[in-house]
């Protein structure tokens, strides 16, 4: 519901446990979700986050772009830890990061100078591009030699003499690529089908299927801070055209809102702090990209940002995560509403400009201390458990939105949850 980095990662895993099947359904390896089970703290880029979930079917679905190199080092990396992955399925439609996307996502934002969008250097962008210029790769391709050697000579020309134009060298035999390539299908064959009639079959059968995006509504390339966004749709909408299901499927839309705001990279952050409590955020927040460890921008929460994001996601219920950060804190502030040239502003502006310039205008809440008792036996007390101070904050925020909060996050555990769901999967 925000720029990313609410917390999500915690939050498709607690979900995950009443799920038949868990598919995410946009971004790449530029994504991550932190998953902390016990004593250990998981990291993923591309794998859903029901891979560690036994008897879990986990999918990647064709809205992702797949960087076979890093699918296949987090896969290694899961088996380490004791967990299979033969529940894994890859849509054949998915499109293929290859290395000159890389070598290009790295030349145009040099080329960009100080006007960088603060990519991850994944090969992302580059990747979506062609995508859409119909110079992709798709993961049923790696399986068909002839067509994939067609596809790659056809390609590889073209994309040496852009990486050149831009002051790079970047020389590759197709032939060492396309071997490559039919090494990752060798791997990945049994894992490789249309997963849109497995997802749909699921859905007929009546199964709990729970959808994962990346990154947040704030980074979505049509509705987020653009031109500082990421390259493909993170909305609720994109499930239908990322995984292959009908709009009619989706029954629930659990919004992920973390208690603050964070970002990464650049890009206009209108509540974004310079001061002790930016680094108290920081520090207290632990807010460091799973992806590239870069230290997160951080600030007072966003209303104006939610409002956004909750008109374009329509959320049937939130998921309020890192409270407990905000402990200790006497007043909180949050912003509801701009000020932009002199003018009152609630919504998001779409212009760059305006972005740039829009100052926040708080209002302040009182703010409460941490509790003395063990957290999980709080959360199983339930909610009036709480402090006073911290129920009224969720409930601001409820009033605000219009949407109600059903999980209240406070901490990194999956027992430090507050469930209020009236349905909830049963595990």
């Amino acid at each position: 519901m925000q720029w990313g980095d609410e917390g999500k990662g915690k939050i498709t895993d607690y979900l995950a446990e009443g799920a038949d099947m868990v598919v995410r359904y946009q971004g790449g390896a530029n994504a991550g979700h932190t998953i902390k089970v016990g004593d250990e703290v998981i990291a993923l880029h591309l794998l859903p986050s029901g891979m560690v979930r036994p008897g879990v079917i986990s999918v990647i679905g064709n809205g992702v772009v797949i960087d076979p190199e890093t699918m296949k080092k987090e896969i290694e990396g899961l088996v380490r830890t004791g967990r299979s992955v033969e529940n894994l399925r890859i849509s054949d439609r998915a499109n293929v990061v290859l290395p000159y996307h890389k070598v290009l996502d790295g030349a145009e934002e040099r080329a960009r100078g100080k006007k960088g969008v603060g990519t991850t250097g994944r090969g992302i962008g580059p990747c979506y591009s062609d995508k859409m210029s119909r110079s992709g790769i798709l993961m049923g391709d790696l399986l068909d030699e002839e067509y994939l050697r067609d596809r790659i000579e056809t390609i590889l020309p073209m994309k040496k003499r852009l990486i050149n134009s831009l002051g790079e060298e970047f020389d590759i035999n197709p032939e060492e690529l396309v071997k490559e390539l039919l090494e990752y299908g060798r791997i990945y064959r049994d894992k490789i089908i249309d997963t849109s009639i497995l997802i749909n079959d699921y859905i007929k059968k009546g199964e709990n299927i729970l959808f994962e995006g990346a990154q947040g509504t704030m980074l979505d390339i049509d509705n987020g801070t653009y031109p500082y966004v990421t390259s493909s749709n993170c909305t609720s909408a994109a499930i239908c055209s990322g995984a292959g299901v009908p709009p009619s499927a989706i029954e629930q839309v659990v919004g992920v809102a973390k208690a603050y705001t964070t970002r990464v990279g650049a890009g206009p952050f209108p509540t974004e702090l310079h001061n002790e409590m930016g680094k108290i955020l920081l520090h207290q927040g632990e807010e460091f990209g799973t992806t590239t460890g870069r230290e997160r921008r951080c600030g007072w929460l966003d209303l104006v940002v939610l409002r956004h994001a909750t008109r374009l996601n329509g959320p049937t219920s939130l998921a309020i995560t890192k409270l407990d950060v905000l402990n200790d804190i006497d007043s909180i502030k949050v912003c509801v509403a701009y000020d932009i040239d002199g003018e009152r502003v609630e919504h998001f502006p779409g212009s760059a400009p305006k972005m740039e310039s829009a100052k926040p205008i708080y209002e302040e809440l009182k703010g409460w201390k941490s509790w003395s008792e063990d957290t999980v036996e709080l959360c199983q007390q339930g909610i009036e458990a709480m402090p006073r101070e911290m129920r009224d904050y969720i409930s601001y925020i409820e009033k605000d939105l219009g949407v109600k909060a059903d999980i209240i996050s406070v901490g990194k555990e999956r027992d430090e949850t507050i469930d209020l769901r009236p349905d909830r999967w049963s595990a």
